[in-house]
This record gives C-alpha cells, sequence and structure tokens, in this order.
C-alpha cells in the first residue's frame, strides 16, 4: 500500500511540473484573462489542492539539473522532457529555487502567482520582484535558486578514485578470465557496478572526472569501465531506477566482450585493417553473444548483457553491424552504451591512433551523427550530462589564461570550473581552480572561454591535473 502512495506522488509530482510549464508557457503568449491561461490556472488549483491534502505541504524545488518534491528527487520519462527541461529554464531565468504550497489555494491564489511572474520577466531583479507581490499570501511561499557547491573533500576525490582503478583491475581480471576460457559469475561484477552507481549517483562529476583519465597501454579495460560510468549517469539523467541502472551498467561494461575473441595481432595492429580483418572485427558483437552466454547462470541480466553485446554497433538506423533481415529497433540499452561507447573511444589514443580527439570536438561529430548512428533525443541528454565543454577540454581564456576544464556546472553547461595552468604570457604555473561564473564589481563575469585549443600540442597529462 506504502508503496502504491510512492508511486502515486511522484506521478503527481511529474504532473505537477507539466501543469507548471504549460502555465508559464500559455502567459508568455497570452493575456491574463485568456481561457487558456484561466484554463492552466484552474488545472493547477485542483492538482495542488488534491497533493496538499495527501502530503499537508508541498514543495517543489529545482537543485541544480532535478526537481525535488518534499527532498525527494522526481523521475520522469522522456516524453516529459521538454516540459521539464522548459520548467527549468524559467526558474534559472527567475532565480527561482522553489515553489511552496503549505495550505490550499484558490483561483485567486493562483493568479495573483501568475501576474507576479508575468511582471517579474521584465524586472532587473524578477525573483525579488515576484516575492514583495506575495509577501501577504498565506498557502504560496516562495524560494531563491541556490548556487551548486561540489564537495571539495580530498578524502571522497580519493575514494572515488581508488574504486575507479579498483573497477578497472577488476575488469582486467574478468575480461582475462573469459578470454582463457573460463567461466565468469556477473554477481561478482554486479556488486563491483553497485558500488558505481552509488558513487555516480552521490558524486557524479568527480566520477565522470575519472573518464577522462586515459590509458593507453590498458585502453579494453579502461574503456569498458569508462562505458559503464557513462552509462549509468546518462541513466540517472533519464530518471532510470537503481536496480536499472545496475543492470545497465553491468551491460555497458561486459558491452566489448567478444573482443577477446578477436586475435590480438588484429586488435592491436599499428596500423589500418585490411578489408578481410574488419570482417573478423565485426564479427565481435557475434562473438560477445557466444561469450556472455557461456556464463554461469543464465537470468533476465544475462541475456540483456548478450543483447547489448550484439546491438551496440548496429546503429539507431540499424545500418550498423551486424546486419540483420528483420531487424527489430535497438534496445534502450544498447542506444544508451552506444553513445558512451562513441564518446569515450573517440577520445581516447589508441593502436591505430596515438591522438585522441578534443572532447567537445568528439561531441560535433557525434551530433552529425544523430538520427542515424546515434538516438538523438538520448544524445541531447547526454550533451547535457557532460557539458558544452566536457571534462578533459583544454580551453584559451578572454583573460589569455591556459586552462584545463576541471568539471561542470550545474547551473550553467557553458561555465565550468577550470584548472588554470598557464598565465596571460604563456608560462606554466602553479595551478589552481576557478569558476567561470565568478562575476567582478561591475557583475561581469572576470573570465570565458573564447576557444578550445588542442591538448596533445602541450602534451597535457590529464591524470596531472584531474587526480
Amino acid at each position: 500500500m506504502e508503496n502504491n502512495v510512492c508511486i502515486d506522488i511522484n506521478s503527481k509530482a511529474t504532473d505537477l511540473i507539466n501543469k507548471l510549464a504549460v502555465l508559464f508557457r500559455t502567459v508568455q503568449i497570452h493575456d491574463i484573462n485568456n481561457v487558456a491561461v484561466v484554463s492552466s490556472v484552474n488545472n493547477l488549483m485542483e492538482l495542488t489542492n488534491e497533493m496538499v491534502e495527501m502530503e499537508d505541504q508541498v514543495e517543489l524545488e529545482l537543485r541544480g539539473d532535478y526537481f525535488y518534491l518534499n527532498d525527494n528527487r522526481i523521475k520522469y520519462s522522456m516524453k516529459f522532457l521538454f516540459n521539464f527541461e522548459h520548467l527549468t529554464k524559467e526558474f534559472r531565468l527567475l532565480g527561482l529555487g522553489s515553489i511552496t504550497f503549505f495550505n490550499k489555494v484558490s483561483v485567486a491564489d493562483l493568479t495573483l502567482l501568475t501576474e507576479a511572474i508575468v511582471r517579474a520577466y521584465s524586472s532587473n531583479e524578477p525573483y525579488n520582484s515576484i516575492v514583495d507581490e506575495m509577501i501577504s499570501s498565506d498557502c504560496i511561499r516562495l524560494g531563491k535558486i541556490l548556487e551548486f557547491v561540489e564537495d571539495e573533500s580530498l578524502d571522497i576525490k580519493e575514494m572515488v578514485r581508488k574504486k575507479y582503478f579498483s573497477a578497472v583491475s577488476f575488469t582486467q581480471g574478468v575480461m582475462k578470465q573469459i578470454k582463457s576460457g573460463e567461466k565468469v559469475n556477473l554477481k561478482k561484477s554486479k556488486r563491483m557496478v553497485a558500488t558505481l552507481v552509488d558513487h555516480v549517483m552521490e558524486q557524479e562529476q568527480l566520477v565522470l572526472g575519472m573518464t577522462a583519465i586515459k590509458d593507453f597501454d590498458e585502453y579494453t579495460f579502461h574503456h569498458s569501465v569508462n562505458v559503464s560510468i557513462l552509462s549509468i549517469a546518462l541513466g540517472q539523467r533519464l530518471g532510470l531506477s537503481k536496480k536499472a541502472l545496475v543492470q545497465l551498467g553491468i551491460v555497458a561494461l561486459f558491452h566489448d566482450v567478444g573482443k577477446m575473441d578477436v586475435p590480438d595481432e588484429i586488435l592491436n595492429k599499428p596500423v589500418s585493417l585490411t578489408d578481410d580483418e574488419w570482417k573478423i572485427m565485426h564479427m565481435h558483437p557475434e562473438w560477445g553473444i557466444l561469450s556472455v552466454l557461456k556464463m554461469r547462470g543464465l537470468d533476465d541480466l544475462t541475456i540483456l548483457t548478450a543483447l547489448t553485446a550484439f546491438e551496440h554497433h548496429m546503429n539507431y538506423d540499424l545500418k550498423g553491424y551486424p546486419q540483420m533481415r528483420n531487424a527489430l529497433n535497438q534496445d534502450l540499452y544498447s542506444r544508451i552504451v552506444s553513445i558512451s561507447d562513441n564518446y569515450d573511444a573517440m577520445t581516447s589514443s589508441r593502436v591505430y591512433s596515438r591522438t585522441a580527439m578534443a572532447p567537445d570536438e568528439a561531441l560535433r561529430v557525434m551530433m552529425d551523427k544523430a538520427g542515424s548512428r546515434l538516438d538523438p533525443l538520448l544524445l541531447k541528454f547526454f550533451v547535457n550530462l557532460v557539458g558544452v565543454y566536457p571534462i578533459g577540454t583544454m580551453v584559451m581564456l578572454d583573460t589569455n589564461e591556459l586552462g584545463l576544464v576541471y568539471d561542470n556546472n550545474k547551473q550553467s553547461i557553458s561555465r565550468p570550473r577550470v584548472i588554470i595552468i598557464a598565465d596571460n604570457k604563456g608560462n606554466r604555473i602553479n595551478e589552481y581552480i576557478v569558476s567561470l561564473m565568478e562575476k567582478n564589481a561591475e557583475d561581469a563575469y572576470k573570465r570565458s572561454i573564447i576557444k578550445t585549443v588542442d591538448a596533445s600540442k602541450y602534451k597535457i597529462n590529464l591524470a596531472e591535473f584531474l587526480l
């Protein structure tokens, strides 16, 4: 019974966001007395009063990229993405962090709020404008948007670093077992991935930072863990449950397991492959199925893992490989893993390509593949996840300083935190971290990115800075 109530509340929370988004959008194109606005106000009133009766108090709060209802993050399906994004944008534009309904509201109460919002759009201080007009309300309370503050604890960073390299070491051991023909059990992998999921849920940016550290000599194992982490983080942005995130992390970890059967002389060939060698390489999705099905215990998770190993190169338009006569659409997990796989592969040095692609350039290439190789909607989520300037991107600032993107700012993906590594004369310095959200006394940004630069030309060791 209690579980059903939780489901009902989350459903109503999603409905609340949809109705608020509709109201915000409607008042921007219609007069306050227009029938569409009146209808939106009435619909919102009915819902909020129903929720207040269930919960006593209803607080909708924006924290970073997520909405929370009474401190519980609201999960939503992709069909509601545009309303969520629209409301997020409007909250930030108005400086609004939360709306709390602590008594039943009337049409007059919500009309007052709507009028206050309309006038706030033309105010220099929109949040203060709304608060001033709503100060007498005895059922609606507003809160200001808060700056997102990352935990800078060195202990947490060290713990995340250790878990990352422990996952790489674990993956190396499992892959070698598979290559030698031993049967492995997914249960141990499940425990390891569950730990990764916990860290991604609690310290998303720190864990994503680990994926920017590439190891040329151990590419296969780092790649597997990176794809797992990126997939988990993307799944979290999609609102998947923790159980689903663990499943996703496992299928991502073993997406390339079929490569264990590709001869080393082909897998590690330092020059371009011949047509015949490419035919062998293209067999790894089919070999992946066989490898997974040889694992101990056949269950739903094993089948999902086999499916993703088989589908991750089929492409969104099904024109990749393997080619199927009657192919169905790629599974959701396969589409997520395909995006993570593409991004990590392009931004890594490999045997036949010693120069990695810059993260922002990789995103541009991936955007060109949207709708053909990659799912366009999931890719939009992914770009929001890694940021316009992904972690590890080297940037030139308008101060002529050289910096390295250290982590993303959840309030503005175009203004990340940056490690300054060279001064305005090009001299290497003792690095320090700055936020590109910082402003001077004139309320102008102190630093802004003017362009990205090729890190390989500066022989920068990312691990030196990101760890």
